[in-house]
């Protein structure tokens, strides 16, 4: 059998059995003024984006509403919206930045249902491609994310930016 190392992933995999986080890595980032550390992309009234750390692809970014909550029907219909605005504005970033084939978008609502942090609701927005899912994914069992999370904050609030400037 071969092995990949992949020793940045030792910080999620020792924490991910402790259910009884004491603060919540979303609120969290939502109060941090460090948006890089952070990889907050951006920050609307009610909800902010940011890229996931530990990431399913290229890009893989997500939306929470700023609110602490854990469940869809506590989100009010106007958080909702800017939510989806903010998903539409990330899918057109990963578009210009990493040409996808198409996109995963939707929320994990509790740990049955893939949650890895079930108590803050949050949207993800997975650029795919045809090719994404290989030998490594299908037997390996393992992703190949060809970027580093710096890089892909950076482009991404660039082009975000940018975007947003153009709009103006």
């Amino acid at each position: 059998m071969e092995i990949l190392f992949a020793p940045w992933r030792l910080e999620y995999v020792s924490s991910s059995d402790s259910r009884d986080r004491e603060t919540c890595v979303f609120c969290t980032a939502f109060r941090s003024k460090d948006d890089q550390a952070t990889l907050t992309l951006g920050r609307d009234r009610n909800s902010f984006s940011l890229l996931n750390l530990y990431p399913y692809t290229t890009g893989h970014a997500m939306v929470a509403p700023n609110k602490h909550c854990s469940d869809l029907a506590d989100v009010d219909v106007e958080t909702l919206t800017e939510m989806m605005g903010t998903a539409k504005k990330l899918m057109a970033a990963m578009r210009e930045l990493y040409r996808p084939h198409g996109f995963n978008v939707g929320f994990n609502v509790g740990e049955a249902a893939g949650a890895g942090i079930e108590e803050h609701l949050h949207l993800h927005v997975v650029a795919r491609w045809k090719a994404d899912n290989n030998l490594m994914t299908v037997i390996g069992g393992t992703r190949v994310v060809p970027e580093d999370l710096d890089r892909t904050f950076e482009r991404m609030r660039d082009t975000l930016d940018h975007m947003a400037r153009g709009r103006k």
